[in-house]
C-alpha cells in the first residue's frame, strides 16, 4: 500500500515499515515516488524534499520521518526500524536537483560573482531574476541582489531586533529618510501572508537584512527586501492549554542576539533558534503549562541572558520573571511577582488568593544597560473582579518591577493599581528617556497605563513625578496622590448587580506601542474612550485547566467609544493635540514616532495612517480591510527606509522609492 504525506510549507519526507531488509533505494522507489516524484523534486501529493536535504542533517532527518510534522499533514512514523530510516537517508542524500531553484522551489548549488570580485557558492534558497539568497556550505544567508551578470550584497542598516526595536522601549527610530516631505508617495513594497495563522499579534523583527515573523509555535525568516521565505521554524499547538496563547497568533515577537533567535512557544518553553537556519539550538520549559502556564512572546535579550515571563493571570498561575543563559539555556534567577507566606510583600495579601495570585510577566519589558537594571510590567490580580479572598493591595501585582538584571534581585517597584480589581494589569509599555524635565536632568520612565492615568517616574529610584489623567472617562478614581495611590471614587468597584465604571476593561491604553520624540518632547498613546458594566461572582476554587475569574464586563449600550491619539506634555501631563478616529473602538494598535517628524499609527478606521509629530495633521493614510491588532515598525535595508506591520495574518512593507 502506498502511503503519501501531503502538506504545503515544510518539505516531508514519505516512509513506512517494511519487513525486508533495508533498501534505500527500493524503499524509496515503491514508497515516495507517488508523492514525491521520482527525483524527489515533488509530485501531485508533496512537494519537494530537496530544500529539506540541503538544510537538515541525517539525524534531523530521522527525526522528521520519526515525528512528522502534524502540522503540516505529514504523520509520525515512529514503529519505523531504525536500519530503515538510516536506509532510507542514505539513498535521499544521493537525489541531485532536477530543475533551477527559484522562490518558493528546491535549492540548487551554484556559484556567483560579486560586484567585488569575489565568489560565492552554495545552494540557492530562493531566486529570481532580480535576487538570489545562497546559504553556503557554512549554513549562512547572503542576501543578493543582481548587478548585470554579477551579485551585490545587501542587508539592513537599521535593525529592529526585538518587540519595540530597542532596550528602552521607546519605539522612536532615528531614521528620517521618510518624512513629511515625501510620506504622502509611501506605497506597499511587498507582503507576505503567513500561512495557517489567526489573527496575528506581533511586531517583525529585523536583523542583519532578515526578517523575522511569529505566529504561535512558529517563526518565519524572510529577506527583509522582498519578502522571500528563507526558513521557517514550526511545531503543533499545545493540545490542552489554556489561557490567551490558545488565541492562534497570539505571540508577539522573538528577541535576537548574535546567531539565535529566542522565542516562546504557546506551552511555556524558550526556545533558541539558530538565526541562519530555524534549528533548535536548546529548549527549556520555563512552567508546567498543566499549571496554566502559557506564554506569548514576551522575552528580551540583553547582556549574557534572556529576560521572559510567562502568561496565565486568568487562570491563577503565580507570576514570575526569569532570566536563563543565552548559550546553554539554562535557568540564572527567577523572581516571582507573588510572594509566598512570610516572605516581603505577602502581607499585602489577606486571604488564600495569595496561592494563585496571577501577577503575570506577559510583555516584553525595557532595560537600561548603563545601571544594569531591568523593567518589568507585571499583570492582574487573581481572580479578576472579585478582590474578597485578596484583601490588601496584592503585591507585586499591577507593578511596575525594577531588577537587577544579573540577580532578579527587586531594586523598588511602583504600584499604579493596588488591589485590581478590574483587570487593570500594569503590562503596558515601559518607555525608558533621558531628559530635561522640568529644568532638571532626569531618567525617566513613561507608562500610558490601562487605568487612565499617564505616569511620569524616576526610573533610578521609583519616586512619582507625575500622575495626570489621559482620558476623559475616568470615573474610578478623583486623582494619583503624591504617595501614588489613588484617591478612589465611590462606586467604583465591581458589583453583583453591575456598575458602570470607566475606563472599561480594555483600558485607556493596553499592551500597544506608545513613544516619545526627543525633538518634539511629545508622549504618542492611542487612547480608548470607553466605559464598562463591571460584574462580580463568586470564583470557584482554583483547578488545572480551568480560568480562574470573579466576574467580567459588560459594553454600555448607551456608551460611544472612541479611540483618540494623544500627543501629551510630559511636565504638565496635558495633550499638546490630539486625532479623533472615527471607528468601532476595536483596535489595538499603537505609535512609533521617526526623526522624520511623523508620527506613524493605526487608525480606528481600518487604516495605517502618518501625522505631524509636532502638530498632528493628517499625511497619508493606507486602508486596510480588518482592524489592527499590531503596532507598526522601522527599519533601513539597502539604504532605504521601511515601514511595516502586520495586519490580519499578512506582513506589509512600505516604502518611499
Amino acid at each position: 500500500m502506498l502511503l503519501c504525506m501531503r502538506f504545503f510549507v515544510v518539505p516531508a519526507l514519505c516512509a513506512m515499515a517494511w519487513a525486508q531488509s533495508p533498501d534505500g533505494r527500493a524503499a524509496f522507489q515503491s514508497r515516495c515516488t507517488g508523492c514525491h516524484g521520482v527525483d524527489g523534486n515533488g509530485g501531485e501529493h508533496a512537494p519537494t524534499i530537496l530544500t529539506t536535504l540541503a538544510t537538515r542533517n541525517d539525524e534531523e532527518l530521522a527525526t522528521i520521518i520519526r515525528d512528522g510534522v502534524p502540522r503540516k499533514g505529514m504523520p509520525a512514523f515512529k514503529e519505523l526500524p531504525p536500519g530503515e530510516v538510516t536506509s532510507l537517508v542514505a539513498f535521499m542524500r544521493t537525489l541531485t536537483q532536477a530543475r533551477q531553484g527559484r522562490r518558493g522551489g528546491p535549492p540548487v548549488r551554484i556559484k556567483v560573482t560579486l560586484t567585488d570580485g569575489a565568489t560565492l557558492d552554495g545552494f540557492a534558497i530562493a531566486r529570481t531574476s532580480r535576487e538570489l539568497q545562497l546559504r553556503t556550505d557554512d549554513q549562512k544567508i547572503h542576501l543578493l541582489r543582481k548587478a548585470g551578470e554579477q551579485y551585490r550584497k545587501v542587508t539592513s542598516q537599521a535593525d529592529w531586533p526585538s518587540m519595540h526595536g530597542q532596550f528602552s522601549g521607546n519605539r522612536y527610530s532615528a531614521l528620517k529618510q521618510i518624512n513629511q516631505s515625501n510620506v504622502g508617495k509611501m506605497a506597499v513594497k511587498w507582503v507576505f501572508a503567513v500561512p495557517n495563522s489567526g489573527r496575528l499579534q506581533g511586531t517583525p523583527q529585523v536583523h542583519e537584512g532578515v526578517m523575522y515573523v511569529t505566529n504561535t509555535n512558529t517563526v518565519i525568516a524572510l529577506d527583509a527586501g522582498s519578502g522571500a521565505r528563507l526558513w521557517e521554524y514550526t511545531k503543533q499547538p499545545t493540545q490542552g492549554l489554556v489561557g490567551n496563547a490558545r488565541s492562534p497568533g497570539n505571540n508577539r515577537s522573538v528577541t535576537i542576539a548574535g546567531d539565535r533567535v529566542f522565542m516562546q512557544t504557546d506551552h511555556a518553553h524558550l526556545v533558541a533558534l539558530n538565526r541562519h537556519t530555524g534549528q533548535v539550538v536548546w529548549d527549556t520549559e520555563m512552567a508546567d503549562f498543566k499549571a496554566n502556564y502559557n506564554a506569548t512572546g514576551s522575552l528580551l535579550a540583553v547582556e549574557n541572558l534572556v529576560v521572559a515571563g510567562t502568561a496565565g493571570g486568568e487562570q491563577g498561575v503565580r507570576g514570575f520573571l526569569a532570566a536563563y543563559d543565552q548559550t546553554t539555556g539554562k535557568e540564572v534567577w527567577r523572581t516571582w511577582t507573588i510572594p509566598a507566606k512570610g516572605e516581603p510583600g505577602s502581607e499585602t495579601w489577606d486571604g488564600i488568593d495569595i496561592a494563585h495570585g496571577g501577577g503575570p510577566t506577559w510583555l516584553t519589558g525595557s532595560y537600561d544597560p548603563e545601571s544594569k537594571t531591568i523593567y518589568w510590567p507585571t499583570g492582574n490580580a487573581g481572580p479578576d473582579f472579585n478582590g474578597d479572598n485578596r484583601k490588601g493591595d496584592n503585591l507585586y501585582t499591577c507593578s511596575i518591577l525594577a531588577l537587577d538584571v544579573m540577580t532578579g534581585k527587586l531594586k523598588w517597584h511602583f504600584q499604579p493599581t493596588p488591589h485590581d480589581e478590574w483587570d487593570w494589569d500594569a503590562v503596558q509599555p515601559l518607555v525608558l528617556v533621558d531628559t530635561a524635565w522640568k529644568g532638571q536632568a532626569r531618567k525617566l520612565l513613561l507608562q500610558a497605563n490601562r487605568n487612565g492615568f499617564l505616569y511620569v517616574l524616576d526610573r533610578t529610584d521609583g519616586k512619582l513625578l507625575l500622575a495626570s489623567p489621559m482620558v476623559k472617562k475616568l470615573t474610578w478614581a478623583k486623582e494619583i496622590a503624591p504617595d501614588g495611590r489613588p484617591v478612589m471614587n465611590p462606586n467604583s468597584v465591581p458589583t453583583t448587580e453591575g456598575q458602570l465604571i470607566c475606563p472599561a476593561v480594555e483600558g485607556a491604553a493596553n499592551f500597544f506601542s506608545t513613544s516619545y520624540n526627543p525633538a518634539t518632547r511629545l508622549f504618542y498613546v492611542n487612547t480608548l474612550e470607553r466605559c464598562a458594566v463591571y460584574t462580580r461572582r463568586v470564583t470557584p476554587p482554583w483547578q488545572a485547566g480551568s480560568g480562574y475569574s470573579g466576574g467580567g464586563g459588560r459594553r454600555d449600550p448607551d456608551d460611544k467609544p472612541r479611540k483618540i491619539l494623544r500627543a501629551f506634555n510630559i511636565e504638565t501631563g496635558k495633550p499638546v493635540w490630539e486625532i479623533p478616529q472615527e471607528g468601532p473602538g476595536d483596535t489595538w494598535t499603537g505609535t512609533l514616532s521617526t526623526a522624520g517628524g511623523l508620527v506613524i499609527f493605526g487608525d480606528d478606521g481600518g487604516a495605517l495612517a502618518a501625522a505631524d509629530a509636532a502638530t498632528g495633521k493628517r499625511l497619508w493614510s493606507y486602508p486596510f480591510t480588518e482592524n489592527l491588532h499590531t503596532s507598526p515598525m522601522t527599519y533601513m535595508f539597502d539604504n532605504k527606509q521601511y515601514v511595516s506591520i502586520i495586519n490580519g495574518s499578512v506582513v506589509y512593507v512600505f516604502g518611499t522609492e
